[in-house]
């Protein structure tokens, strides 16, 4: 049973208003928005990870006269617009095939701090930043997906401004720079908030200089999926849309690609 957040009963009667309001149960009218950064050869992962690879198998007519197309790709698990299923650091914890639908769909929460992480790209997303949205939105709902906009989207696919190196192998992971979650805000999320999943447009849900992935461990020991490199956050209000994120069903997968999209209503 999800627990509910202690928050003054104005806040909690809004968040509960709008997470039933925003039930795609007879969807409401509006716009989709693809939150998906595409898979090709500009696809950026962590430095030790290899690139995507896409082989055409089939691009032909055949002599029965039918077009036939096929490829074979190959990927890691852990690159380009992803999942972090809880497994990925915590053992015995959720792995991407197991995941709950109802932790991979649920009201957005856009927190903005965009601005802040154009002065300063190791910034991290803290327990005040959260509480700032919820005096303007309300508490957090439970079920919520919260959204890190730390506006790095926009720097796709460029690895060296996005990442902030364009360096390979254990070296460039030492040069990795780019803003995160706190891990107090994680603790936080955990502690005071049901949340469904979390998701940020930068490589990581922990801030690129980190070493201990502490914000990883707290979120993924609760069984909360991360989503990492989701794209046009931007188009997304802070609050009112729907999202839905469906990852690769791997058998044992400690995550994978995902396609999440969102439902902005009129």
């Amino acid at each position: 049973m999800r627990r509910v957040p202690t928050c003054a009963p104005g806040f909690l009667a809004l968040a509960l208003l709008v997470c039933a309001c925003a039930a795609p149960a007879g969807l409401p009218r509006g716009r989709w928005v693809d939150l998906t950064h595409g898979f090709g050869p500009d696809t950026i992962y962590w430095p030790t990870s290899g690139d995507f690879e896409l082989t055409v198998l089939s691009a032909e007519r055949t002599p029965a006269g039918y077009w036939y197309a096929a490829n074979r790709f190959c990927t890691a698990e852990h690159g380009g617009t992803h999942v972090d299923a809880p497994i990925h650091f915590a053992a015995g914890r959720l792995t991407v095939d197991r995941l709950p639908l109802d932790r991979l769909s649920g009201p957005a929460c856009v927190v903005d701090v965009a601005a802040a992480c154009a002065a300063n790209r190791d910034d991290r997303v803290t327990a005040g930043d959260l509480q700032a949205w919820e005096a303007r939105h309300g508490c957090l709902p439970a079920g919520a997906i919260v959204l890190l906009r730390t506006g790095f989207g926009h720097l796709w696919p460029d690895r060296a401004l996005y990442l902030g190196t364009a360096r390979r192998g254990a070296e460039g992971v030492a040069e990795l720079r780019f803003p995160g979650l706190h891990p107090d805000a994680a603790r936080w999320l955990v502690r005071e908030r049901d949340i469904a999943a979390i998701g940020i447009d930068t490589a990581s849900i922990d801030f690129g200089r980190s070493t201990l992935y502490e914000s990883h461990v707290i979120l993924n020991e609760a069984d909360i999926p991360v989503f990492e490199n989701v794209a046009a956050l931007d188009e997304l209000p802070e609050r009112g849309a729907w999202v839905i994120a469906l990852p690769m069903k791997i058998e044992g997968g400690s995550g994978g690609p995902v396609r999440i999209a969102a439902l902005v209503p009129d």
